[in-house]
């Protein structure tokens, strides 16, 4: 039994699996943070683009 219980500890062939796992739930959520930020930046410039479009549209 012990032999077993030792045979696990020593085994890592899911550690890499892990490791690559959690290195892309970063970059998810980097990625996601990133084009939050950058769609309501779009969003406001785009709505001022609008705005500004209109008033020269009644001029």
């Amino acid at each position: 039994m012990t032999h077993i219980f030792a045979r696990f500890l020593k085994d890592e062939s899911g550690a890499t699996a892990i490791e690559y796992g959690l290195i892309a739930a970063l970059i998810s959520v980097a990625i996601i943070g990133g084009a939050t930020t950058l769609g309501g930046k779009l969003s406001t410039q785009f709505t001022n683009i609008s705005s500004y479009l209109n008033l020269t549209k009644k001029s």
